[in-house]
């Protein structure tokens, strides 16, 4: 995407993004209700006309794509809803008849993990089920890109996590997957890079682990202190930093590595346990959260 541009009316709802999405890779797409994310994902899909800028998919204008080219992608909406009383199995076959090479259906059967569940009728599915049914109708034309549309909302923690499975072996099959979702830890468990959009800009785009800095952020290193031992009988250092938060001492640093040297040598040096030690730095979300909300704000 170069210079995308969406407009309704007086009301600009894509600003002119630009955009690289690399074969192979787990592209997110993160922002609030109302960023332009559904819209942008429309555009790409070619199923919603542009105002202005450049895009390639594939290689090609969505805007002018034919046939062929829509049999080289896969989309997964956010609700799909399948003739109730063909089977898995039948539902696939009849989904494959509309490709030029499909993918064979046993084969997808066992890919979207819906082997055992063959011959049960798409309307007896449970939700798990039925999206991994849905992820199977995206792959049967065997496309090298996928759109899946928040495919886990709605799963209970058990059965998103199962579903993540599903997406990581999309790329083992050398797919590019556009994922757009509200969960950040999907995107950190699944992608490659992260792009965030609101109201209608990008504001950032990088790995889950470096978006907006998030590598830079301070460290926050937590433990609770040894029985007898007060904050003020830390390591200069630590004590000066230190802040007691629900039974716990908290210590942000740059340095993290000077401060556990310094901090783990005084308990190692006192033959005490540092309980409940652990360091981190902003999730994925709070720093969303931060970007989100400093655009929101200017």
């Amino acid at each position: 995407m170069r210079g995308l541009r969406k407009s309704y009316g007086s009301f600009e709802a894509v600003r002119g993004i630009d955009l690289e999405v690399e074969p192979g890779e787990i592209f997110a797409f993160l922002g609030p209700n109302g960023a332009g994310k559904t819209t942008t994902v429309e555009i790409l899909e070619g199923y919603r006309e542009r105002s202005g800028g450049e895009v390639a998919v594939l290689g090609q204008d969505p805007g002018n794509a034919d046939r062929a080219w829509r049999a080289r992608v896969g989309i997964v909406l956010q609700e799909c809803r399948m003739e109730p009383v063909l089977t898995v199995r039948e539902t696939l076959e009849l989904w494959a008849g509309y490709y030029p090479n499909p993918r064979s259906v046993e084969e997808t059967l066992e890919l979207v993990g819906l082997a055992q569940k063959a011959d049960d009728r798409a309307g007896h599915l449970s939700g798990g089920q039925q999206r991994r049914l849905d992820v199977g109708l995206a792959l049967i034309g065997d496309p090298e890109l996928l759109f899946l549309d928040e495919p886990t909302t709605g799963f209970d923690p058990a059965a998103r996590r199962q579903f993540w499975d599903v997406i990581a072996s999309l790329r083992d099959l050398g797919k590019t997957v556009f994922l757009t979702t509200h969960y950040m830890e999907e995107a950190q468990s699944l992608a490659d890079r992260v792009a965030v959009i609101a109201k209608g800009t990008i504001v950032a785009v990088g790995t889950p682990d470096d978006l907006g800095g998030r590598a830079e952020e301070e460290a926050t290193v937590r433990f609770r202190l040894p029985a007898g031992i007060e904050p003020a009988d830390l390591p200069a250092d630590v004590a000066g930093a230190a802040v007691e938060r629900n039974g716990q001492l908290v210590v942000r640093d740059g340095d993290v590595v000077r401060l556990l040297n310094s901090l783990t040598g005084w308990a190692l040096k006192r033959g005490v346990e540092l309980d409940g030690l652990e360091v981190t730095r902003p999730t994925l979300e709070e720093i969303y959260l931060r970007l989100v909300g400093e655009e929101e704000r200017a």
